[in-house]
């Protein structure tokens, strides 16, 4: 362990071992807990947790939790108390396997929320009373303000709200990441303050956490690093998706709709976006900025080359590479990165105002624009909606991308109707998929239908769709989204046979 973090005395006489701090958590409690994508979660603490559900459940006694967090979290959190049943309730965002499972399988309740929305749910007690904030720091100042961690996500609310506060001061993170946070908190209605960010760079709170004192109950030293991030390099799909937005992103350029520098880029997580960021950084733009929720190596790539001026995120998801780099060079990122909460980094009120281009991943598309990015075949939760909602419904572009086929071919993602709807089609502007871009602004439905087939679906089943939306143009009770009901989810149904397209 290296030299101790905790420079308040008060809060020093709090030091415990996780095993102590996991005595404190009773069973029914809802435990807000740090974390977003990965990083910034607490790391012992759950695993001491959990060890203590199983040895009660061994002796036949009932002890799960509620968990609510910023987004997804990593194995030593979300992983190990899935994996003993520990948990019955879940919100807003996760990506856990051990997770994933016990919410399909019925063993637990989620609620799948706009991760702008989650602060004010909970400060409204939509969840629930939280009785418990365990949330991880990089040190405690001597008058008790505490230093963020990787991720800012919800934890300024937690703090608020939490009957207890369990903290865990990680010395394995950075202590150079002092002052790359922005703390600000808007308040409720009818009271709810304005956000005056005006430039991605605008800082407008201060770079600490605070806590009452009187509420923390337990102090843990942990010396663990965040879950890198693996990123495989971009396949030949995600390139050609990429190289699809670019070109479109020139032609906006050349028409004059948007500047040369572009406007401010949101980028969800994975491959594909990451792939779009190394495209952008290839490409001919100077001086270009982001507005986002996670900072990943391709918009860290974008800064080291001084392509990215300036980031705003609510949390930085690094993969092992990339996450040396960053703490080599720690001071000049800190110059350049902004990490806020995610009631502020999500906000539809800044997305709106400051024009963000917004690019996000996608399970399937439906013809007419709707798309699904959570729910298989329907019903099975993959991840969760995340922040493409915030920013989808409020962005000046709202881009949606996936390759056109899932599932090594067994899947098309370009649908007659999806199988559940998280962005209606007044949300979704453009469709890539590496077949080509589907410019859909100004369409009517039935026009948007036509180009989505033509530009996204695979070219082995555009006749298929094509003869669909043919017949359900004769034969619709309306001429305005055609439909035929009796067979819009036919290539779902085949799927769950086990049949092909």
């Amino acid at each position: 362990m290296s030299e101790s973090r905790i420079h308040n005395a008060a809060l020093r006489g709090k030091i415990m071992s996780a095993g102590e701090a996991a005595a404190l958590v009773r069973p029914g409690d809802n435990i807000g807990v740090s974390g977003f994508t990965g990083s910034g979660h607490p790391k012992e603490v759950p695993q001491a947790l959990a060890r203590r559900i199983e040895a009660a459940h061994e002796r036949g006694e009932d002890f799960r939790v509620g968990i609510w967090t910023g987004a997804s979290t990593a194995p030593e959190m979300d992983g190990v108390l899935f994996k003993v049943d520990g948990v019955s309730f879940r919100t807003p965002y996760q990506s856990d396997p051990n997770c994933r499972n016990r919410i399909n399988g019925g063993d637990a309740f989620y609620v799948d929320e706009h991760l702008s929305e989650v602060a004010q749910n909970a400060a409204w007690g939509h969840y629930g009373k939280l009785d418990v904030a365990l949330i991880e720091i990089v040190a405690i100042l001597e008058d008790g303000r505490l230093v963020p961690s990787t991720s800012v996500g919800n934890n300024p609310m937690w703090l608020d709200l939490a009957e207890r506060v369990i903290l865990e001061v990680n010395t394995g993170l950075n202590a150079q990441l002092e002052g790359m946070h922005d703390i600000y908190s808007t308040g409720l209605p009818p009271h709810r303050r304005p956000i005056p960010i005006v430039k991605v760079d605008d800082r407008i709170g201060e770079p600490y956490l605070r806590v009452d004192p009187r509420k923390v109950v337990a102090v843990v030293e942990t010396d663990r690093p965040d879950r890198d991030t693996q990123f495989s390099a971009p396949d030949e799909k995600s390139r050609l998706i990429a190289g699809h937005i670019l070109d479109f992103l020139q032609y906006e350029v050349k028409k004059g709709r948007i500047p040369a520098n572009l406007l401010p880029l949101q980028s969800g997580v994975g491959n594909v976006a990451n792939a779009v960021m190394a495209g952008l950084n290839e490409g001919p733009y100077e001086n270009l900025s982001a507005y986002t929720e996670v900072l990943q190596d391709g918009m860290l790539d974008m800064i080291r080359s001084g392509k990215l001026a300036m980031a705003s995120a609510t949390a930085v998801s690094l993969s092992k590479t990339a996450l040396v780099d960053f703490n080599v060079n720690i001071s000049e990122y800190r110059k350049r990165i902004i990490l806020r909460p995610q009631e502020v980094s999500n906000h539809p009120e800044i997305v709106r105002r400051l024009g963000i281009i917004s690019m996000n991943g996608m399970l399937e598309a439906d013809i007419y624009g709707n798309v699904n990015s959570t729910h298989v075949l329907g019903s099975k939760m993959m991840n969760g909606l995340g922040g493409s909602g915030d920013f989808a419904r409020n962005a000046y572009l709202s881009i949606f991308m996936t390759p056109s086929l899932a599932k090594n071919g067994a899947l098309s993602c370009i649908v007659p109707m999806v199988s559940h709807v998280d962005h209606t089609e007044h949300d979704v502007q453009v469709l890539v998929t590496e077949h080509g871009l589907a410019d859909l602004r100004g369409l009517a439905p039935r026009q948007r239908a036509k180009r989505v087939i033509e530009k996204c679906a695979d070219p082995r089943l555009r006749p298929a769709l094509s003869d669909y939306l043919a017949r359900a143009e004769k034969t619709a009770n309306g001429q305005q989204t055609p439909h035929l009901l009796g067979e819009a989810f036919d290539w779902h149904l085949r799927a769950l046979r086990g049949e092909p397209m």
